[in-house]
């Protein structure tokens, strides 16, 4: 049985790990730590100092603050941590790989099975496609996110720009004059509104025709499954960076 504290307990996302939880057979939810801490069907901690139960992993649905905190008490404790917030600055992603050193590690701009199928089959398109086809990458996702672009539509615009060596540059979103657009553009728009739970189009865009990949999440409890199923495989995994590549082939 792998020992699960939930890191943003109080959250939505907190809220639906917890509730898949209650009826998994092979991992259990044995804490939480919530800056906003609310009586729930465990116990809930306003910091990690507080908590008393033995853990196993930590998932990590918070947000990028503190982020040294969480990673501190992993090490103490032993345990791995799934970090499932996006965000992160280049100090931070510097804070993990310095941890991943001493600490279980599992780090994914997307836990859905659909989204990492998709990073695939976008590669897959590049290479087949190459220089000929124009990219641009749409993301659409509820009016409270925070961070833009996606860390989903970064992650795909790196591994399209794998196939061309990292030669391609970033565009987010264009405004005014800008020029005729180059083939060394990789563009990225973000979309903001409602309760779009979160979408990511791929454009494949050549001479008469156009290949679009693309993704819809209709349920949060997507992500919550796949931390959950992160967490189990990352269960007494040695020190280092893990992702869901490394999920899928074991």
């Amino acid at each position: 049985m792998t020992n699960i504290l939930i890191c943003g307990i109080s959250g939505k996302m907190g809220g639906n790990v917890l509730s898949l939880l209650e009826n998994d057979p092979e991992a259990k939810a044995v804490c939480g730590v919530d800056f906003y801490p609310k009586q729930l069907s465990v116990p809930v901690y306003k910091t990690f100092s507080e908590v008393k139960e033995p853990v196993d992993v930590i998932i990590d649905f918070s947000s990028p603050e503190a982020l040294e905190d969480r990673l501190k008490f992993a090490e103490e404790k032993g345990a791995g941590i799934v970090l499932a917030c996006t965000g992160f600055s280049e100090k931070e992603l510097a804070l993990v790989d310095e941890y991943s050193a001493r600490v279980a590690i599992f780090k994914t701009a997307n836990l859905s099975l659909g989204i990492n199928l998709m990073q695939a089959l976008c590669k897959a398109a590049a290479e087949v496609l190459g220089e000929a086809f124009d990219v641009e990458i749409v993301e659409r996702h509820h009016n409270l996110k925070k961070d833009a672009p996606s860390g989903t539509a970064l992650m795909l615009a790196d591994s399209i720009n794998e196939v061309f060596d990292g030669k391609k540059k970033y565009v987010e979103g264009r405004s005014g004059i800008v020029g005729a657009r180059t083939r060394e553009e990789i563009g990225i728009h973000a979309v903001r509104g409602g309760t779009i739970v979160g979408e990511h189009e791929v454009m494949f865009a050549g001479e008469d025709e156009i290949l679009t990949i693309s993704h819809s999440a209709r349920s949060k409890r997507v992500f919550a499954a796949g931390a959950i199923r992160a967490a189990k495989f990352l269960a007494g995994k040695a020190p280092g960076k893990y992702d869901m590549q490394n999920l899928l082939n074991s």
